[in-house]
C-alpha cells in the first residue's frame, strides 16, 4: 500500500490560525490567549512591549502545518485523526501483565493502542483493568492503568 502526505494548513496547539484566512492583524495576542498565571509562569510579562509585539507578530506569521497521512484513496491512515482529542475511559479486554516494548493494548471499546515509548513493566496479572487514555498538549496519548503501581505510558492508536 503506498501512502502520501497531505499538508493541512491548520493550527496545532492553537499557536496561529491559517484556517479561515485570518491575517496577522486578526490574531489574538499571547496575553489574550493565555491566563495571567500562564503568561507570568512563561515569564512573558518580563518582555518589553516592543519585544512582546515582535513575538506576537512572529507567531502570527509562522502558522504550524499539520501533516496527515492518507491512503491513495484519500482515507486517513489512523482512525482517530479526525476524532476529538478527549479523555477515553474503558477497560483492557482480557489479562494485563504489563508491557515489553511494543505491547498492543486491546480495549473493550474495540480500540487498539500500541506502546510508543521504550521500556518494560511487569504488572503482575490484572483482569480487565480500567484504563484511562489522556491526550497531551504535544499530540501524544498517555495510558493509565487502574490497580497498577506504574507510571503512565505513551501510546498511539493503531485501530
Amino acid at each position: 500500500m503506498s501512502l502520501r502526505k497531505v499538508a493541512l494548513p491548520c493550527v496545532a496547539l492553537g499557536i496561529a490560525s491559517a484556517c479561515g484566512g485570518a491575517s496577522a492583524a486578526e490574531q489574538p495576542a499571547l496575553q489574550e490567549r493565555m491566563s495571567k498565571e500562564e503568561f507570568h509562569a512563561a515569564e512573558l510579562d518580563k518582555l518589553s512591549p516592543e519585544a512582546l509585539k515582535r513575538l506576537n507578530d512572529w507567531l502570527a506569521a509562522h502558522p504550524v502545518t499539520v501533516t496527515k497521512l492518507v491512503t491513495p484513496s484519500n482515507k486517513p491512515i489512523f482512525y482517530a485523526d479526525d476524532a476529538p482529542r478527549e479523555r477515553i475511559e474503558t477497560r483492557i479486554d482480557g489479562l494485563f501483565t504489563g508491557w515489553t516494548g511494543k505491547t498492543v493494548f486491546k480495549l473493550q471499546n474495540g480500540q487498539e493502542w500500541t506502546q510508543s515509548q521504550a521500556g518494560r513493566y511487569d504488572g503482575g496479572k490484572l483482569h480487565n483493568p480500567k484504563v484511562k487514555l489522556e491526550p497531551t498538549m504535544s499530540g501524544n496519548w498517555l495510558l493509565f492503568v487502574s490497580g497498577c503501581d506504574c507510571d503512565s505510558l505513551r501510546v498511539e492508536r493503531t485501530k
